[in-house]
């Protein structure tokens, strides 16, 4: 639970609670729920608190008494900033959704981006901005300059930070406003703005006229199951020519895509292609590689480059005819040296 889920409002039932994580953390769960209960006996309005004793239930086996912990949450929390609809969908106890709620994911980045560059790099070993950065150069070519760049579920700036030096223009779009704040501090975006990419990206931003020539989504598409709408999104923000990368986790062969445990998404290589085929991309490349640790295992993902298909963009080589140098500086603002905007 993040900081300001931890108090139920109540010092007994909070007192009660912190019991309950101590014998959590003991490996005793069962006794971890009890003691959860009691607290919300005495606070039962509290929807963090029913959230905890659903996974304290789970983690003890209990699946019907998590599912009855996790339907609670519901009825106290309709907008599911905890997630609970997504773990009763793996209990089998309602539908998979297409994606999580927008409150969850942006509640779930708030909370992690004070530690989101060392948990994810140092501890778990992930490398998909460095991997997608190097794909790009041997899609584009390694001297290809882009002249504007989105990056869409931008975090903290990963991806952005090793993008930075080969476009004039970087665009940073994220749900979470604690990411963006991270983002912003490293200064090496252009703009950057709170979206929600699966309804599109807000107008009137300072190069919203002029398409990109690279658009990336680095461990976004994790938080998306069907991929359809947020692929069209980005495969309209592209020039004809330009290219697409993104990662996802990579999931078995002949499903399309499937909410696991860890409440992220996996895709099956043959959906990817597809979804990219019928939004006029070709696949560049569509490489299975591991993407981070996951405890003693490795998580396996898919790295993507894909093009813009549009004839009249292309060489008769298939490359984009104005990379590198790509795009028309006209069509960017006439000051790209201010320093990053930030609307909220």
């Amino acid at each position: 639970m993040t900081p300001h889920q931890l108090s139920s409002g109540d010092l007994i039932a909070d007192r009660r609670a912190q019991y309950a994580r101590q014998y959590a953390e003991g490996g005793d769960a069962a006794a971890a729920a009890d003691l959860q209960m009691q607290a919300l006996e005495l606070a039962p309005e509290w929807a963090a608190g029913w959230h905890q004793l659903g996974l304290y239930r789970e983690t003890s086996g209990d699946r019907a008494g998590a599912a009855d912990a996790w339907r609670k949450v519901l009825a106290l929390a309709p907008t599911d900033i905890f997630g609970a609809g997504l773990k009763l969908s793996l209990t089998g106890q309602a539908e998979t959704p297409a994606a999580p709620p927008s409150e969850y994911v942006e509640a779930l980045f708030d909370g992690y981006s004070d530690r989101f560059d060392t948990a994810l790099v140092e501890d778990l070993g992930y490398c998909v901005p460095e991997r997608l950065t190097a794909l790009i150069g041997e899609v584009a070519g390694a001297d290809a300059h882009f002249a504007k760049v989105i990056d869409l579920g931008c975090g903290t700036g990963l991806f952005g930070e090793r993008i930075r030096l080969r476009t004039s223009w970087l665009d940073g779009y994220d749900l979470s406003q604690g990411m963006l704040a991270k983002a912003q501090e490293k200064g090496v975006y252009d703009h950057l703005c709170q979206a929600d990419i699966g309804f599109g990206l807000p107008a009137g931003g300072p190069s919203s006229s002029a398409k990109a020539d690279l658009v990336a989504a680095s461990d976004v598409f994790a938080y998306f199951g069907d991929l359809d709408t947020v692929i069209g999104v980005a495969a309209d923000l592209i020039r004809p020519g330009g290219l697409l990368a993104f990662s996802c986790e990579a999931g078995r062969d002949g499903v399309d895509w499937l909410l696991q445990s860890s409440l992220r998404y996996s895709h099956g290589a043959a959906y990817l292609s597809g979804l990219l085929e019928k939004h006029s991309l070709v696949v560049e490349r569509l490489d299975r590689e591991p993407i981070r640790r996951d405890g003693a295992a490795m998580i396996e993902g898919y790295l993507v480059i894909a093009r813009r298909r549009a004839e009249a963009g292309l060489s008769p080589t298939g490359r984009p005819t104005m990379l590198p140098g790509a795009g028309d500086p006209a069509d960017l603002p006439d000051d790209t040296t201010g320093g990053p905007s930030y609307p909220m």
